[in-house]
């Protein structure tokens, strides 16, 4: 049995999002110190320090507020390279992704790597980042790190 276009019910639906979303105060803070050109970390449970911060401890959900300045400087644990880079990439040239590890922070953040070539890349590799010609306080205010 074949059912008309007719008897078929229709409604307009536009996907919106109604609402508008906070960021709190642990990412708030980490946002703003971008902004103002400093990285800042936050103290787990078990003393170690989260960069980019969480607002709960990842092992025990207990919140978390204590924030730590950190160096503008790290250490490359990880990286992937990136030959053909798409439109959208920040950099339009051949760079790498890479998990850093601030000086004084227990956890990598991903984030671009600029370098002239992936044979000067490498693990175990001290980075800076560099920063964003005008800050906004937003993750990209990091425009990417390069050899320290």
């Amino acid at each position: 049995m074949t059912q008309d276009d007719s008897d078929v019910l229709r409604a307009g639906f536009d996907v919106s999002f109604t609402y508008t979303r906070t960021v709190g105060p642990v990412i708030g803070a980490f946002l703003t110190n971008l902004r103002d050109r400093k990285l800042t970390g936050i103290k787990g449970s078990n003393g170690k320090i989260i960069c980019p911060p969480t607002e709960y401890d990842p092992d025990t959900s207990e919140e978390l507020s204590e924030l730590v300045n950190l160096p503008e400087t790290g250490t490359v644990t990880t990286w992937s390279w990136v030959a053909n880079p798409r439109p959208k990439n920040h950099l339009d040239k051949p760079f790498a992704w890479a998990l850093v590890k601030i000086d004084g922070a227990d956890t990598p953040m991903l984030h671009m790597v600029d370098v002239d070539s992936e044979d000067k890349m490498s693990t175990g590799m001290k980075v800076k980042v560099r920063w964003a010609s005008e800050t906004h306080g937003f993750i990209t205010d990091i425009a990417c790190f390069e050899p320290a």
